[in-house]
């Protein structure tokens, strides 16, 4: 077995010091003079460029694949996000839309309130009206706690809509004027023209040209388009002097013995979210 001998590898390691600093200086003073690299310096880079183009390739399409990946999802999310906010847009329009026209409804009435200061009044909401008896009824939440009678009058916007026909504790029901209940408790009216007044019966509703019809007419006073027609307060069931419309046309009923009057009511018959009850004239 040889014996190790340190001064050997020394001088070995010594050597190849030597030849790498002695290539490095030959190299850079080649370079300084030439402007460029040697042959084996070319090789050299040359090689280490294209082990660099190999790996980091395959490296960047990963990390475009991943970039593509991500930004997928994020405008998936942005696209959901804008999908809730344009739900929640027309959700909040319809919402602003319908308390509009509950703000409007209620001007209409405190409208109507202002110009009904001789009697005593109770304003009701609408909570129910069946689809089956549509022309028929509707149900206030106003009741004999609150003073309501039967036979009272309604009204709803700007002229009468009905009359109360049945009264609970919190509640009460409506028929209306557009009622084809021939049993009604029809109201009397009063249609003033240019040359005088004349008296009749509310009696029917005309579907097709959505006016209420006044029969029973007495007085030779001529009625023409825009006379206004009130309640009469004759009969003792209905105050005098409520709104209901006006005339847009007359003719002779089947028989040819009276004339039938339509009247255009001033409210809108399908459209009553609140409603105003009539109780009675002040000074009474």
């Amino acid at each position: 077995m040889k014996k190790f001998n340190p001064n050997k590898n020394i001088i070995i390691t010594l050597v190849i010091v030597i030849i790498v600093v002695t290539v490095l200086s030959v190299t850079a003073a080649q370079r300084a003079n030439e402007g460029k690299p040697n042959f084996f310096q070319s090789i050299v880079n040359d090689s280490v460029s294209f082990v660099d183009r190999t790996i980091s390739a395959p490296v960047k399409w990963v990390q475009n694949g991943v970039d593509s990946v991500h930004h997928l999802f994020t405008t998936y999310s942005e696209n959901e996000r804008l999908k809730e906010k344009i739900d929640s847009y027309d959700e909040i329009a319809q919402k602003n839309k319908n308390m509009q026209k509950e703000i409007d409804a209620l001007k209409s009435e405190l409208d109507l309130s202002q110009t009904l200061t001789s009697y005593e009044r109770v304003t009701a909401n609408v909570i129910t009206r069946s689809p089956d008896s549509w022309q028929d009824l509707l149900v206030v939440d106003k009741g004999s706690n609150d003073g309501i009678e039967v036979n009272m009058a309604v009204m709803a916007q700007k002229g009468l809509v009905g009359r109360v026909i049945e009264v609970n504790a919190t509640s009460s029901k409506v028929e209306l004027l557009t009622s084809s209940n021939v049993s009604s408790n029809h109201f009397p009216v009063r249609v003033s023209s240019g040359n005088g007044e004349s008296f009749g019966l509310l009696k029917n509703y005309d579907e097709k040209l959505q006016a209420l019809v006044v029969t029973q007419l007495t007085g030779d006073s001529e009625i023409k388009e825009g006379d206004v027609v009130q309640t009469s307060g004759l009969g003792g069931n209905s105050p005098a002097d409520l709104q209901i419309g006006t005339v847009i046309k007359t003719k002779p009923d089947s028989y040819g013995l009276d004339r039938e009057v339509y009247v255009k009511p001033y409210a809108d018959m399908y459209d009553l979210p609140v409603v105003t009850i009539i109780k009675r004239l002040v000074e009474e």
